[in-house]
């Protein structure tokens, strides 16, 4: 995972299925075929130094057909993802640890919980039995990043932290830190960021970071980005090539179309 190798968007194949159907943006068709509009997206957004701190970066090669040429190019354009923080501005019992936290500028730290949170304690243990290596691994790495400023270990606490994503929500997080994972996750990329670190998070993760993205911009009714849909849109076309997979023809499938 240290090797930042974002890998070509398009193979010929998907090239051709995506002429096909197109691709859908909530039922709307985007000519991903367009060559034109695949050249005019933006490298990235027009972002500061300090603003990029609050964006994941996800590379996409896009690869297109010159007919005149009659040859493929490709180039890499850029997601920038805001990451969206759990919204604490309401009085929820269930993230004043969180809260706390925040104020403090770090991670919420399960292992600070079972030893200063004894009312918690049966609940976490429970919640987090067997995850609990993982856990005081990141206890440590935050504790060496906080006292010394080591960088060297934040990229793996951000893996691990994107790992036990996976597993949450738990009872223990719901009633007591909600939220927590994704707050910690968010707190990993912009310190990684702040570093100018370079990482690759999973495709599921990156998944996830543009759901609460886009939830954020519709609860908020903002301006829509045609970049970020279109980018967002040729990101799951690469990552979930098989969604709409009723969309294929038999060129596309690995078996001879011939076999019954």
């Amino acid at each position: 995972m240290d090797a930042f190798k974002p890998k070509p968007l398009l193979n010929k194949s998907e090239l051709r299925q995506m002429k096909r159907s197109k691709t859908r943006i909530e039922g709307k068709k985007i000519l991903t075929d367009d060559v034109k509009k695949l050249k005019s997206l933006r490298v990235q957004p027009e972002l500061t130094k300090e603003e990029a701190i609050d964006y994941y970066k996800e590379p996409i090669w896009i690869e297109y057909y010159i007919p005149k040429e009659s040859r493929f190019a490709f180039e890499t354009k850029y997601l920038y993802i805001p990451l969206v923080d759990p919204d604490l501005s309401e009085e929820d019992p269930t993230q004043e640890l969180l809260r706390q936290a925040k104020e403090k500028n770090q991670i919420l730290d399960i292992i600070d919980i079972l030893e200063n949170q004894p009312e918690a304690k049966a609940q976490v243990l429970s919640s987090y039995h067997y995850s609990m290596n993982m856990l005081e691994h990141i206890h440590q790495m935050f504790g060496a990043y906080r006292e010394t400023g080591e960088t060297k270990e934040i990229k793996t606490a951000c893996y691990v932290t994107e790992a036990l994503l996976k597993y949450e929500p738990t009872l223990a997080s719901l009633q007591y830190f909600k939220d927590f994972s994704i707050y910690n996750l968010n707190f990993w990329i912009r310190e990684l960021n702040k570093n100018g670190i370079e990482f690759s998070l999973e495709d599921t993760t990156v998944s996830l970071l543009i759901k609460r993205r886009n939830e954020l911009w519709e609860k908020e009714d903002r301006k829509e980005d045609p970049d970020f849909d279109l980018l967002t849109a040729l990101f799951f076309e690469q990552a979930f090539p098989n969604r709409g997979a009723s969309d294929l023809s038999p060129e596309d499938l690995m078996f001879d179309k011939n076999q019954r």
